[in-house]
Formats: structure tokens, sequence, C-alpha cells
């Protein structure tokens, strides 16, 4: 089709490209020979209110929009012309976006001259081709050719089959030329996964309803030689071009894998990957649920915290592989001593808690306690070594030192640390009059809410390698706190006592200041364009100035928002959806990057990687250390890598150390990589350091 009466549109603030479009267009023999030339988004939509044109050539980045939100308000209003997206070199993730939400093609600078611009218009004439040839089939040819790669089932109207694609013939064991003329039911024969019942007949619903149908949750396919298969789909009535109904078409696929892989990924968001004891997560559940049990029984329930005594010494000296091997045989111990009624979980590290959902007497408490010392205190066999550790324990008791979860781990833990003080090996009740823990807490509270007002907080920066090329693509923002009394204080010794008190709020706010300044310090520097990536707790996630803040930081500092990528910890996102996704867009909108930190250890449903607009995972560490020992470990990894691939996101690995660890994650094609085998966290004159060297490596190739 000759689409010489049809205008195209450009909405972009650039004359070269409205010349090489303009140039395009004298080029190309056949298709549109008009282009109107707009610089603002504003401007584009008064044209489309009044005319309508062929197609559109679109910047994302304008004058009066920016980003991904620039495309959703133009395609609004011009839902049927194609969309060619324009971005710089460093948007290809947003111009990405904007093909998920339905443009045709993008264009990056460099690549925009009127070769491309013809090439462009030429793929849009294909298409409109191809769409024309495609109308004018049946609308059963047209719901095959859109469901290739699924197995596809059509019938007549009285239900009888008449077409099996490749795939359908295979999931079903039905040749299309035997399953002709036979009843769908015969062919098709479905049943709930749960009873083994028949499931309704998807067919029956489409005609009836005369629209589009999901077949039943949990639906199972039996073969014709018995063999079963979980599916998921569709169905959907035919018309003839009277619209009348003349069948059915059904579009299913095997989602066996995907419903085992669903299976797996929630056991591991409630389960430490290392034990395949519960985590936190469950373990808090299930302290919940006893806590209710007891209430209604009118007896007790007993945590016992365990931390192990010179642990620490053996992972250093021995390494980390030969550490894991301990914790797994201190678990299996541990495991062994108590009743399947109760639960054993490990927090992390060497610290594993104990649940006694059932105790009529503290005594009971404390001979599961010595029992436990006793099994952990036994020598333990890994490889060629015999190792010794030992187990100082604290117990606490549900009511009277706790009517909640949280109280009662908290007041384990304090007790636990007083069997420290006492010798270490040893189990020690939680006493009103334990208060070191409280003290410290309290301590480091008051001297926390003058790190600001002092400035006694810093940040150092990690980078992100590109695992193909060896080149810094990003950097994390990592805070310090100068201790007055105690040098320098990572987060995990200050960050959690700043969530628990809310003064974490004023500190990220600072931390996305300094990242944003010192990220534009670098760019005026001359030094190449890195993001920089900050964390977000849930708590600054949540509160009602977040959006404003991160505004006001990239003004403030000038910096483009594609430089700034805000790092969620999946907790983040345990919120209710319309909050999060409401957050999320706008964030989107903006224009920073949206990454998922600590991927895999905090979530048990997977939905929001398709429901938010994450740009990233970061693979969490815990996951990575284990690969080249644990076989499972691997498997988790390539799996998880392979799905964010499949969902077109990018994929980070944390805590790259080895040699060993950068090949498996390059062979199983992770993208980005960051660790200590890299480069530790340094300053920022380390950092920039780092970034000329990569300048001065890439001039002298």
């Amino acid at each position: 089709m000759s689409s010489t009466n049809h205008n195209l549109l450009l909405i972009d603030d650039d004359p070269r490209h409205a010349k090489a479009l303009r140039a395009a267009l004298l080029a190309t023999s056949e298709g549109p020979s008009e282009c109107e030339w707009v610089r603002t988004l504003s401007s584009g939509l008064k044209i489309l209110n009044h005319k309508e044109v062929w197609a559109i050539f679109l910047n994302l980045f304008l004058p009066d929009s920016r980003g991904i939100d620039t495309f959703d308000k133009l395609r609004l209003l011009a839902s049927a012309a194609p969309i060619v997206v324009l971005g710089g070199v460093d948007d290809e993730d947003i111009c990405k976006t904007a093909m998920l939400h339905g443009a045709e093609d993008y264009l990056l600078e460099g690549h925009v001259d009127s070769y491309s611009f013809a090439r462009a218009i030429r793929n849009i004439l294909e298409r409109e081709g191809a769409r024309q040839e495609l109308f004018i089939e049946k609308e059963r040819a047209q719901v095959t050719l859109n469901s290739i790669g699924d197995a596809v089932l059509s019938t007549d109207i009285s239900g009888n089959v008449t077409y099996l694609n490749v795939v359908a013939e295979a999931m079903t064991g039905w040749p299309c030329k035997d399953a002709m003329g036979h009843a769908l039911t015969e062919v098709f024969q479905i049943v709930d996964g749960a009873s083994h019942r028949p499931a309704p007949n998807p067919m029956e619903l489409a005609i009836q309803g005369n629209r589009t149908v999901g077949l039943t949750a949990n639906c199972t396919l039996i073969r014709r030689d018995g063999h079963e298969c979980a599916i998921e789909d569709c169905a959907a009535p035919i018309h003839d071009r009277d619209g009348q109904l003349t069948g059915a078409v059904i579009v299913f696929h095997d989602v066996s894998m995907a419903r085992a892989m669903s299976v797996e990924m929630s056991h591991l968001a409630q389960h430490d990957v290392l034990t395949d004891l519960p985590n936190r997560l469950l373990l808090n559940d299930r302290l919940t649920q006893a806590i209710s049990l007891a209430r209604r029984n009118q007896n007790q329930v007993a945590v016992l915290f365990l931390d192990l005594d010179g642990f620490k010494h053996i992972n250093d000296s021995l390494g980390h592989s030969i550490g894991d091997k301990l914790l797994q045989s201190v678990a299996a111990r541990l495991s062994a001593c108590v009743r399947k009624s109760d639960t054993v979980s490990r927090l992390g590290g060497d610290e594993f808690v104990i649940l006694l959902s059932e105790v009529w007497h503290a005594a009971d408490a404390a001979i599961s306690a010595d029992k436990s010392i006793t099994e952990v205190r036994r020598v333990h066999s890994i490889g060629e070594h015999r190792l010794h550790v030992t187990a100082s324990i604290g117990i606490s008791t549900y009511p009277e030192n706790g009517e909640d979860a949280d109280t009662l781990i908290k007041n384990a833990d304090t007790a636990m640390y007083h069997a420290k003080e006492n010798g270490r090996d040893n189990y020690q009740f939680f006493q009103k009059e334990m208060s070191l823990q409280a003290v410290e807490h309290h301590t480091l509270e008051g001297q926390l809410r003058y790190v600001l007002e002092r400035e006694e907080l810093l940040l150092h920066y990690q980078p992100k390698i590109n695992l193909k090329t060896g080149a810094i693509t990003s950097v994390e923002a990592l805070v310090r706190w100068r201790h007055p009394e105690r040098d320098v204080l990572l987060p995990g010794q200050f960050l959690a006592i700043a969530e628990e008190s809310g003064l974490i709020l004023g500190i990220g706010r600072w931390v996305l200041h300094e990242a944003c300044r010192q990220a534009r310090a670098w760019l005026d520097a001359g030094l190449p364009a890195v993001p920089v990536a900050v964390n977000v707790s849930s708590l600054e996630f949540r509160s009602e100035h977040f959006l404003e803040g991160v505004r006001a930081a990239l003004k403030k500092t000038d910096l483009d928002p594609r430089y700034l990528e805000l790092e969620l910890t999946e907790t983040v996102l345990m919120r209710p959806a319309e909050f999060t996704a409401s957050a999320l867009e706008q964030l989107k909108a903006l224009g920073v990057r949206l990454a998922i930190d600590d991927f895999g250890t905090g979530y048990s449903s997977l939905s929001y990687l398709t429901r938010f607009p994450i740009d990233a995972l970061k693979l969490d560490q815990s996951f990575v250390h284990h690969i080249m020992a644990n076989a499972n470990d691997a498997i988790v990894v390539r799996t998880v890598i392979r799905m964010a691939k499949s969902l077109k996101h990018r994929i980070i690995a944390e805590g790259v150390e080895t040699q060993e660890q950068l090949a498996f994650l390059q062979a199983a094609g992770c993208d980005e990589g960051q660790g200590y085998y890299f480069s530790r966290p340094v300053a920022s004159h380390q950092f920039a350091k780092l970034l000329q060297a990569r300048i001065a490596a890439t001039v002298s190739k």
C-alpha cells in the first residue's frame, strides 16, 4: 500500500534530525513524502487533535516532557499511528521500555541519520503491508499466527476438533489428522490439578459467553498416553465475516516448569539458602502461630537464640567454604535435637533460633538448650579438619518475657549476649535487669542524632562491572560513620538503629544528595558518565516526601535523572500493590533507574517483577558465595539469570570475590558484577582514579 497521501510527524527539538528525516523522504521512492516538524510534545499533541498522521518520530527527551512519560502521553492521543522513538546513547533501556509500551522501533544518537530514518520508514511500510495481509485472513489463522510457540487447537460450533498445530499435537498426543472430527473432550482432556475431577469445557464457556475466557486455575492436561502436565492460557470464540459464531480456538502452553520454579522460589524466599532451615520470615510466622495456640491452650512458648562461639576464627582462617559446611553440620545437629513440632531457624551468619512451640515448664527449655549445647560442642569432621565450636544460648518464654514474636526474639538475643559475657558455652534465661544491649542501643541512637550536624557521615563507592567488556557501568554509594570514639562504622553497625528510630530519613536524604553531588562533580571533571546507585530503606520509600526529596536532590545538583539508580530491597515492595506501583511509576516518570537489591532473600511472590517498572535485579551475594561449592546454589543462580533475561531486566551479581565465581557468572550470561574481586568500596577520589584508569586503558587500545 502506498502512503504518499499521509504525512509524517517529527516531534524533536534537534534540527539535525529534522534535516535528516527530510533527506530520507527525498531519497525514498515510496511511502510518505511530506513531514511536519515540531519541537515540543504539546505542539505535537495540538497537531494530532485536528489532523491524522501516518507515522510519528518522537524524541523521548523534549523541552516540555522527558522519559517514558513522553511516549505514554502521545500514545493516548495517537493510538493507531506507529511511533518510532529517539533517544541518547545512554537511553536504550528507556527506549526498550517504550517498545514494551507499544513503540514500533527506536533510534539512538549516533545512528540518527537519513539512512536510519529511511530504513525505519521502510520497516513501517513492510509492517503495514503485513498487517493488511493478515487482516484479510480468517480470524482463526490470525489467532494461530499470533500464538506461534504455544499449542493451538480449534473446534467447530459443535465442539468437534478442526485443527491442531504441531505443539498441540505433541502436548495432547493426537496427530491432527487423527483428531479431526473427534469431540474436544476426547482430544483435550483437562482435569483440576488438585481434585483430578474434570474441568469445565473451555470451548463451551467461550461460545456461551461469546468472549475470551481463561482456563480453570490449576488446570492439568492428560495426554493420550496418560502423561499429565500443568497448562495455562485461554479459549476464544471464532466468528465469520458476518459476525456469526463458527467455533472456538484454545491456546495453551505447558507451565509445569514455571509452577515448579514458583514453588521452589517460594521455598527459597522462606528458607535459608545454605542450610535450608526456615529463615526469619518463616520463623516469625510460625512463632506468631505458636503464640496464638499457646494463648488458647494456656501453655508456654520458648525461644532459644543461639550464637556460635569461635566461628569467626574458623571462617577467617579456613575460608568460607569450610565455614559454610560447619554451619550446615550445626544446623543438622540442632534439627535432630528438637521435636517435629518445633522449628530450627537460621537468621544469618552463625545465629540460629530454636522455637519450642509447646512448653509446660521453663525447665523444658533448659533441657533443650543443654542438649543443643552438647551437640554443638561435639567435634565436627569437615573434610580433613576436626573442628571445635561451642554455643551461647539465650532463652525467652511466652508470656513472661513477651507476647509477640519480635519481643521474644529480641529478649532471647539479649539473654544470649549475657551468656557470652558469662564465659560462653552456656545458656541464660532472659531477665528484666539485662540491659546491656538496651544501653548500647540507646547510646548509639543518641549519637546518631548528631551525625549530620557534626558532619560525621561519608560515602565510599564500589563499582559495578560489565562482565563482557570489563567496563565500569555504574557505582554504588555506601555510607560510613566516622564515629568520634570507634573509628569508622559500617552500615550494619548503625543503620538498623537509624531505621528503628526514624533517623534513617535524614541520613537517607543526606546520602541521596551527596551521591548526586559527587556524580555531578565527576562529570564536571570530564570523567565518563557513570550512574550512581543509592540504597533506599522501606521507611524512606514509604515517606510522603520521598519523591519530592529525589526531585530536589537532582535539581540542586543539576544531575540528569538517568545518572541516578535507586536500589530497593524486596521488603520495600511488600506493601499494598497500589501504593508501591504508583510510587515506582512516578520515579520512572522522573527518569531514574530502579533496581531490586538482595534479590531472592526476602519476598515470597515474583508477581512484582512483571507488575512494577523494574530495570535491574541484584542477585544477593549469599547465592554467589556458594555457586562453586553448592550445586543447588548454582542452579538457582542460572535460573534467576535466565528469568531476568526473559523479563528484559539487567542482572547484577553481588559479592563476586574469586576468578572462579566470575567465570561461572560470565558463562551463565550475567550482565554485571560487583564485589571485592573488582574493587572494595573506596573514597571518591580513589574511584575517580579507577575511572581515569579506564580512560587510559581505552586510549591505549
